[in-house]
Order: C-alpha cells, then sequence, then structure tokens
C-alpha cells in the first residue's frame, strides 16, 4: 500500500487570547469546579480576524516552503469549517487565492460541525492513494472561530453564554497531504466511523450557537466507543490500552477528555483508577497541551490535538497516535498514523508554542468592548471598514507579517498583510 498522510502542518491561533479563569470570574460563574475544567487560555478572534485569516497564516508558511513544481502539485484546497460566512461561496477561494495557487485546482468546503477537519484529512488521504493524479497534493485547512456578540438591546453580562464562552476558541490548522508523510503516515484502512442524528449542538441561526451540554457529552462518549469497536473490527489486533502510544482526542475541554478517557479505559481494558489516571498523564495530555492553550476550535481541535501529541510526545523511535473526531449532529471517526522523529522536528520547526506565547492578552474592558465591535463583522455584513487601531498592539505583536482583514466592499471581503 502506497504512503500517505501530512506532509507538513501548521497551527495559526490568532493574536489575542484571554486568560479563562479571569473570564469565568469575570461572568461570575461558579468557579469552585473549574480546575476540572482542564482550561487555561482561549484565543479571542479580534474583528479583523476571520476564518480566513487564521487559515491563510496558517497555510502560508507550509506553501512558502514548497519549490514552484511542489506548490502546483497543490491540486485540491479543501477548507472545512462551522464558521463560513457565505452560504454558497465557498472559503477555499479565498484561501487558493490569497496563497497564489495553480488554477488548475479543485475548491470547495466541508460542513459538518467539530468532524469537518477529520472528514477533508480523510477525503484528501483518499485522493491521493486513488492515483487519478499521481504525485498530486492536497491542502486541508481547519478554521474555525467564535464570536460572541452583543445584539442591539441586549445585555452583555447577562446572555446565556454559561460555560460555552470560556471554551469556545479560534483557529486554524493548515496540513498538506500527499505520498511523502513526513509528519503523521497514516494507518491506511485503519478507521472505524460511526454516525447517526443527534440534536445535542448546532448552530441554528447565522451568528449564534444552541445545545445540550448532557446530552452532547453522552453522545460523544457513545461515538468514541463505537467508532473504536468499528475500527478494531477492520484492524482485529487493535488494543486501546497498547496499541497506540499517544491517544489525541477531540477536545472541547479537557475536563470533557479526561471524562471520555476514563470510560474507554474502562470499558476497553477494565483499568482501575490509578491505572486510568496514570494512563492519562501519559498518553493523553500530550495532545491536550496547545488545546487548553486555544480552547475549542471546532473542525480544527483534533488536529490541533495531534499536532500537540507530536510537539510534546517522545517519538526517538517511531509511536502510533490513535485520534478521534466527534462532530456533534453527529459523525465521528477513531484513526490513527505513525510519528516519526523527523516529523517531530518539522513540527516543532514551525514554533506553534512560540506563536500561541506572542498572542496578547486581552483585559476585561478590551474584551467587553469587543462584544460591540464584533458586530460590525456579524454574518451578511455587505460594507464595512475595519477600526485597524482597535488592539492594535495585537496587530504587531506576531514576529512575521501576519494578514487581516481591511474591509469588506459588496460582500467582497479584502485583506492586507500588516508587519
Amino acid at each position: 500500500m502506497k504512503a500517505v498522510g501530512i506532509e507538513a502542518m501548521n497551527v495559526f491561533a490568532g493574536t489575542a487570547f484571554l486568560d479563562v479563569r479571569k473570564l469565568a470570574e469575570h461572568r461570575r460563574l461558579d468557579t469552585s469546579r473549574f480546575e476540572n475544567l482542564l482550561m487555561k487560555e482561549k484565543t479571542v478572534a479580534l474583528p479583523y480576524e476571520d476564518p480566513i485569516t487564521f487559515a491563510v497564516n496558517a497555510a502560508k508558511p507550509i506553501v512558502d516552503a514548497l519549490s514552484p513544481e511542489a506548490r502546483d502539485r497543490i491540486e485540491m484546497v479543501i477548507t472545512c469549517t462551522e464558521s463560513a460566512f457565505d452560504f454558497g461561496k465557498s472559503m477555499s477561494t479565498y484561501c487558493h487565492s490569497l496563497l497564489g495557487l495553480n488554477r488548475n485546482c479543485r475548491l470547495f468546503e466541508i460542513k459538518n460541525a467539530c468532524y469537518s477537519g477529520a472528514a477533508g484529512i480523510q477525503m484528501a488521504v483518499n485522493f491521493v492513494l486513488s492515483q487519478a493524479s499521481p504525485g498530486a497534493k492536497a491542502l486541508v485547512i481547519a478554521t474555525d472561530i467564535s464570536r460572541f456578540m452583543v445584539e442591539e438591546g441586549g445585555d452583555a453580562l447577562t446572555a446565556d453564554w454559561s460555560f460555552a464562552e470560556p471554551s469556545n476558541g479560534s483557529g486554524a490548522v493548515a496540513m498538506l497531504i500527499s505520498d511523502q508523510p513526513h509528519i503523521f503516515q497514516v494507518d491506511v484502512g485503519a478507521n472505524g466511523y460511526y454516525g447517526y442524528e443527534v440534536m445535542d449542538t448546532c448552530r441554528p441561526t447565522v451568528d449564534g450557537d444552541a445545545g445540550d451540554s448532557d446530552l452532547s457529552l453522552l453522545s460523544y462518549l457513545d461515538c468514541c466507543e463505537n467508532a473504536f469497536l468499528e475500527y478494531k473490527k477492520r484492524v482485529p489486533d487493535a488494543d486501546f490500552a497498547d496499541t497506540f502510544t499517544y491517544l489525541a482526542y477531540h477536545c472541547p475541554f479537557g475536563g470533557m477528555i479526561k471524562g471520555a478517557h476514563r470510560n474507554m479505559m474502562r470499558k476497553m481494558a477494565r483499568a482501575k483508577p490509578q491505572e486510568i489516571e496514570e494512563d492519562f498523564q501519559r498518553r493523553v495530555t500530550p495532545g491536550m497541551s496547545h488545546c487548553q492553550r486555544v480552547a475549542n476550535i471546532m473542525g480544527a481541535t483534533t488536529a490541533l490535538a495531534i499536532a500537540s501529541t507530536i510537539d510534546h510526545g517522545d517519538f526517538e523511535t517511531p509511536q502510533r497516535i490513535g485520534a478521534f473526531s466527534y462532530g456533534s449532529g453527529c459523525c465521528s471517526e477513531f484513526f490513527s498514523g505513525v510519528v516519526r522523529k523527523e516529523g517531530q522536528q518539522r513540527l516543532r520547526a514551525m514554533q506553534i508554542k512560540e506563536h500561541l506565547d506572542r498572542r496578547t492578552e486581552l483585559t476585561m474592558e478590551e474584551y467587553d468592548q469587543l462584544l460591540v465591535g464584533s458586530n460590525a463583522v456579524k454574518f451578511g455584513t455587505r460594507n464595512v471598514v475595519l477600526d485597524s487601531d482597535f488592539i492594535a498592539r495585537a496587530r504587531t505583536a506576531m514576529d512575521k507579517p501576519v494578514m487581516f482583514l481591511k474591509q469588506i466592499k459588496e460582500f467582497h471581503r479584502e485583506y492586507e498583510w500588516v508587519g
């Protein structure tokens, strides 16, 4: 079987963040059990940041590192998101143009809540495996943002955001999928997928979320178990406790992952509490590290967990990562791949941690101002020029040029590079 997987990978998680404990205290939420949530920071999208700026800023270092010949072999660009700002036009068209890619290219978008990124990976993997265009590459960009905003006549501090506000982040993960899987070599055919209709969480209005958090947790647990059981049918020798050196779970917030892992270890390995805790610390926490600093970025979160695992794990010898993706509504998948030392070195060269460290921390006053300012770019905005002076220090915090939204003119979005 031909080798396939992630050739290159990068994360961009914006220019500004909040300390989520400070936010919870500011909102007067019950913080007595906050430590159990295992959350630290969340990326906040500023008004001049959108899913395109996150996507292009994540993908550009990957594209720039390619030779002109290799760049022209990108024959598919897939954006994976639930944050699109147009019901018809795919964001992949903007990404394709802004990255200067070959016009002989398929451009399209996938929406399936938080499962979209995994769906994009699998579609790209199968495109490469098909050999319909030998040597072709696919650029998969999972990009999502959360915009909390004050509606006219609304009350910023009593909006029904509850714990969704601290746990919802913004960011993008770009992945080049090819037959040169330097970062993550996919185990071909080792997939377990499981899905059904459930109304756990959704976006029934263009700028708002709704859902049942308890139902979502139960659906996540159900899908995690059954997706792995389907994986095991295809890989009969797979053992949940021993086959995977690391596990990268879709991570809405860390506490949910801890509960899911406890459930899996009890059912699949009949493990005792102390054994489960030690296993969680060893195999799962490497994949949570970046997620704890960005929060839930929906379609990009499983890919972020894979990146975090590679960044923080030990790959002196090749190791297998098991990955689980869950998207509300719902669809889920358990898949796996092998990572080598070369992959870790290549990913670490992208300096994801350093990027997260350079983000600007917002004050609560600035954040509350942002809730009003984000109205400028709500869904369906036809014309607006963004205020580049709003939290201007965030625009120059990075050590390289960053793309921002400049204006929307007759619905068309125009961008600029700053820095």
